[in-house]
């Protein structure tokens, strides 16, 4: 695998390495260790019940957390094979980027954060790098998964500047403003293919946009022409994931062929010419700009639908109800979130934990156990 990487991709003996010393691994990379350990984890099977736009009980079809993940791993390792990148490296990072997220999608992400607004806030980036580095409790030597350097900085690929100056090393890139490794890049850009499109094919499927309205997008549009140059007549379920499955294609070979101009201009040589290079990896301008309005056309077409709303509002009050009452009430607390520190920051970076860990499902039952009489 080393000798077919690019120079500047990133190896694990090059690596900072982990926070606490192993033995290496005798039959897999450091990086598919680290795929593995993520895998394997609890936070990683919650991802099944953890909602993108619809959640989870509105229906089987719909993406979760999980599929999600699967298909930005997808994506990016197509990207990385073609740009001689390390691939065990990219699909390690893309299964653990949303391992922080709360239940209900973004918006119990917002109302978490409004919460602990007193307390430094909530940002599901740094969430899901506490998840690997604290909360999975699976070795007996350590806390967290210990994973290697480069894993855990693309999985921060945000973080606000009062957080990066508690973080040590892998904080110190977003005080120096430095790039991370090409793989941390790609996940970002994996992750925006993937969420764009398959919030199409949910929001089409569920009936809350239509492909009329999606006609006034040039990048649908386009691509749903061709299809039906292609495949005269074709209609229907078939029709949509035909044409997804073009524009997903488009996105893709637009950001290897960029990039991997990028990359020549840029003359790298090293890790560390990336990290002092300006981003590298990217769609073309004009890719760029239809990807923005289709990112446009969705947030105020689907994400603002006011049955998407109703949802949300309910969202934002289930997770708001239960800060609040395990914040005045630390007893309803199972025994595992109470602090031993016996301060109200630590207590409070408890109740976060236990929410964020939460799936839809679990939350809505939560909420009913804590707020109704017939509920125990």
């Amino acid at each position: 695998m080393n000798d077919e990487l690019a120079p500047y991709a990133a190896r694990p003996a090059a690596s900072p390495g982990r926070q606490f010393a192993e033995p290496a691994p005798a039959s897999r990379s450091e990086f598919q260790r680290d795929r593995d350990r993520i895998i394997h984890c609890a936070a990683f099977r919650r991802l099944e019940y953890k909602t993108q736009v619809f959640v989870n009980h509105e229906g089987d079809l719909f993406r979760t957390r999980l599929t999600h993940s699967i298909e930005v791993a997808q994506i990016a390792r197509s990207v990385a094979r073609n740009l001689q990148l390390n691939e065990d490296l990219i699909e390690a990072i893309s299964l653990a980027h949303d391992l922080g997220h709360t239940p209900f999608g973004h918006a119990g992400q917002d109302a978490l954060n409004a919460c602990m607004a007193d307390y430094g806030g909530f940002e599901h980036n740094l969430q899901s790098l506490r998840v690997v580095d604290v909360l999975e409790e699976r070795y007996g030597a350590f806390d967290g998964l210990n994973l290697m350097f480069e894993t855990r900085e693309g999985i921060l690929k945000h973080c606000s500047t009062a957080n990066a100056r508690t973080l040590g090393a892998i904080g110190q890139r977003f005080l120096d403003k430095k790039q991370p490794t090409l793989e941390a890049q790609l996940a970002n850009l994996a992750d925006e293919i993937a969420y764009n499109n398959h919030d199409i094919d949910d929001g089409l499927r569920s009936g809350l946009i239509t492909e009329t309205q999606l006609d006034g997008i040039d990048l649908y549009a386009r691509h749903r022409r061709e299809v039906e140059h292609v495949y005269p007549g074709i209609s229907g379920r078939r029709a949509i994931s035909e044409t997804i499955r073009q524009m997903i294609n488009a996105l893709v070979v637009d950001l290897i062929d960029t990039s991997r101009e990028r990359i020549r201009e840029a003359r790298l040589e090293s890790v560390d010419d990336v990290r002092n290079a300006p981003p590298l990896i990217a769609f073309s301008p004009a890719m760029q700009a239809q990807a923005t309005l289709l990112k446009q056309f969705l947030r105020e077409n689907l994400y603002r639908h006011y049955l998407v709303n109703r949802m949300t509002s309910k969202a934002r009050r289930i997770v708001t109800d239960l800060f609040t009452a395990f914040m005045a009430e630390p007893g309803l607390l199972s025994p595992d979130y109470e602090s031993r520190e016996g301060d109200a920051t630590s207590q409070v970076r408890k109740v976060a934990d236990y929410i964020a860990g939460m799936t839809d499902r679990y939350a809505i039952r939560e909420h009913r156990r804590i707020f109704r009489m017939d509920e125990l």
